[in-house]
């Protein structure tokens, strides 16, 4: 496989990535954090990241918003919901 090919084969998976969590909303960042070590902040300070790489300049929030579909606030305010003691418990046993 060339090159080409296979970045292009990247960008279509981080895109259905992307679609998929924005699918499953009800999966919370902490959710993501306790199971896989990463959350939708942390995808979205990699693509910030990654464009500062090759020159470009996407700045967190606007990282997030690709990475969220929306504001991050827009987020908070529709989608995101206050841990409950066990999920704060599983991180933190997880993050010592």
């Amino acid at each position: 496989m060339n090159q080409d090919t296979q970045t292009k084969i990247e960008a279509a998976v981080f895109r259905r990535f992307l679609k998929h969590l924005d699918d499953h909303k009800e999966v919370q960042n902490i959710d993501l954090m306790i199971l896989a070590d990463f959350c939708r902040n942390c995808l979205s300070k990699w693509y910030s990241k990654a464009a500062e790489d090759e020159g470009e300049s996407v700045d967190y929030d606007q990282a997030r918003e690709i990475v969220y579909g929306m504001t991050y606030d827009e987020w908070k305010t529709n989608h995101q919901v206050k841990a409950t003691p066990e999920q704060l418990e599983a991180f933190n046993a997880k993050n010592k």
